[in-house]
């Protein structure tokens, strides 16, 4: 499979995960963008026998973006307390089914206790136990007459945050039925899409910064120009809203 690298050196390498694959293999054996990335490693540089990569985190089958991988043992230590100290600005795209006329520019902070339950986050009744708190801040951009594209800071890193929570305020991700999207799409895939990446560097200490390009399946159903594009990355250089940030999604 071709996949599209974002950044490489000796220490780390980014690439684009697309929508309905795995970050790394489960039981099922089926292949893996960790696979993918170790198979362009040994052929770039010809090596023959194994290679060590290391995922910093991941993302849910049906989420597409930028995925981080370290090279060294050391980088993905470095890399992975980084990600555990929030020390890494991670933004989000969602595109949201809504009838609300939500104010844009403006950030919001949305706080639910979740809990895990057959497969699934949900918010936590009374009864719930292993409740975990989610926090996260968002931002609507732009809206049409059917959706909605929300840039997306998390605050906490829990498992299916940004789809819960956004779910819970009637706001689910296009094609996300699982958490009651109407809209199911043909691959699988959700619109939500690790769009920014932003650290210093293990080794080098230099500020690094990602960019992943957006999906057809989002700028097919809201209108994305160079202005917009503008806004989203003058938004991402404003950094009091984006920290701290969770590692997963």
């Amino acid at each position: 499979m071709k996949i599209n690298i974002i950044y490489e050196d000796n220490h780390l390498i980014a690439a684009e995960k697309p929508a309905g694959i795995l970050s790394q293999q489960d039981s099922s054996g089926v292949p893996s963008l960790l696979d993918f990335v170790k198979d362009y490693i040994k052929e770039k540089y010809r090596k023959p026998g194994n290679v060590f990569l290391g995922l910093v985190h991941r993302l849910d089958r049906p989420v597409s973006g930028i995925t981080l991988f370290a090279r060294t043992s050391k980088a993905a230590r470095r890399m992975q307390r980084e990600f555990a100290g929030r020390n890494v600005v991670k933004i989000y795209i969602a595109l949201v089914e809504t009838a609300k006329q939500l104010d844009q520019d403006v950030w919001i902070e949305q706080e639910d206790r979740l809990v895990r339950k057959r497969g699934y986050s949900e918010i936590a009744d009374a009864d719930s136990s292993n409740i975990k708190t989610a926090r996260m801040k968002f931002i609507a951009i732009t809206a049409n007459e059917k959706y909605a594209l929300l840039m997306v800071s998390l605050l906490t890193g829990r498992k299916h945050q940004i789809r819960a929570q956004l779910a819970s305020l009637r706001m689910p991700v296009v094609g996300d039925v699982k958490y009651g999207s109407r809209e199911r799409l043909g691959d699988d895939s959700i619109c939500l899409h690790a769009l920014y990446c932003g650290f210093e560097h293990p080794t080098t200490k230099e500020p690094v910064e990602l960019y992943s390009s957006i999906p057809e399946r989002i700028s097919e159903r809201i209108k994305i120009d160079d202005s917009l594009m503008r806004k989203i990355k003058n938004l991402i250089a404003f950094p009091d809203p984006l920290r701290p940030q969770g590692t997963d999604e």
